[in-house]
């Protein structure tokens, strides 16, 4: 897939179907997000792949948003150490933004539907991931092949007018 189809193509995907995805394409997305920008190349990130049924059931019960890892293939956690200050927070998180876009992008690529989440029960997630106390689990993404739709270009998204949101030069 070309890169504008592919950034037209993705879109949260939450439900699946039941086929695995090769080990191979769930490295290379999770080289995609190894691969994105980080400020000052800091890289404070760990990313931990799950394909493990009875772990993505568990981790489905630790955000009201995470419902549809339980029915993915695989999910990726994003981890990161806990900020040493309001600063490194802000930055950490911009980078883990970029990290997760370069992954749904690998991953719709690959024909691979994604939806992320966020992590409420820090105690949970890191039980189930075996995450040390001083990290973070701040993300994750499901992944799956979308059991409604395939990932195509996306001719009308329900998004806001263009002209609302983009504006050249000044407000």
């Amino acid at each position: 897939m070309e890169t504008w189809d592919a950034i037209r193509a993705r879109r949260n995907v939450r439900t699946y179907r039941t086929d695995p995805i090769p080990a191979a394409d769930l490295d290379r997305i999770a080289e995609a997000g190894w691969r994105a920008p980080s400020a000052s190349n800091r890289q404070h990130w760990n990313f931990i792949v799950v394909t493990d049924r009875e772990q993505l059931q568990k981790l489905s019960t630790v955000w009201q948003g995470a419902r549809h890892i339980a029915g993915a293939a695989a999910a990726i956690a994003l981890v990161i150490p806990q900020p040493q200050d309001e600063r490194m927070k802000v930055v950490d998180q911009y980078d883990l933004g970029q990290a997760t876009y370069a992954m749904m992008l690998a991953a719709t690529d690959l024909g691979v539907g994604t939806g992320h989440s966020s992590v409420g029960d820090q105690a949970a997630a890191r039980a189930i991931l075996g995450v040390p106390d001083d990290h973070d689990v701040a993300f994750m993404i499901g992944l799956g092949y979308p059991a409604d739709r395939p990932l195509t270009p996306v001719l009308k998204p329900n998004r806001l007018p263009f002209d609302e949101v983009v504006r050249h030069g000044s407000w």
